[in-house]
C-alpha cells in the first residue's frame, strides 16, 4: 500500500500585489480578469495609430498563457510586419500571514516565487 503524504495545514493569508517596474506607454500587463479583446485592441491601437514601434506584453503566473496568446494574435494580424522576442523570469512575491490564536499574536510574511514572461512585439525594420 502506498504511503499517503500529509498536506501542510493551510494558513490564512493575503497576497500582496507583485511589484511592477516603472510603466511606460507601451507596456501591457496581462491578467486573467481583463477582457482579452480589450487588451488585443489596446495593443493594436498602440502599434497602429499610436505610433509605437514596439509593445511589451508582461504576464505573471496563470496569465502567462494569455500573454503568449495575445502576442501571437498580434503577430497573426500582420505576419510579415511584426516580430516577437520572448524572455522569462522568476518574480519573488510576498504573502501576509494572518495571526492565529488571538489579538496578541503577530502577523508574519511568507515569500514565494512565481514565473513571469516578457514578450516584445515589434515592427520588422524595412530593408
Amino acid at each position: 500500500m502506498a504511503e499517503q503524504t500529509s498536506r501542510p495545514e493551510r494558513v490564512p493569508h493575503r497576497r500582496r500585489p507583485a511589484a511592477r517596474p516603472p510603466r511606460s506607454a507601451n507596456d501591457i500587463y496581462v491578467n486573467t480578469k481583463t477582457d482579452f479583446r480589450a487588451q488585443l485592441a489596446r495593443c493594436r491601437r498602440l502599434l497602429g495609430a499610436g505610433g509605437q514601434k514596439e509593445v511589451r506584453v508582461h504576464g505573471l503566473g496563470l496569465a502567462i498563457g494569455r500573454a503568449i496568446n495575445l502576442a501571437l494574435q498580434l503577430q497573426l494580424s500582420a505576419p510579415e510586419a511584426l516580430l516577437i522576442s520572448t524572455s522569462t523570469s522568476t518574480v519573488e512575491l510576498t504573502d501576509d500571514l494572518e495571526p492565529e490564536g488571538g489579538e496578541d499574536a503577530e502577523p508574519g510574511t511568507r515569500s514565494r516565487n512565481n514565473s513571469a514572461i516578457h514578450i516584445r512585439v515589434y515592427r520588422a525594420e524595412e530593408e
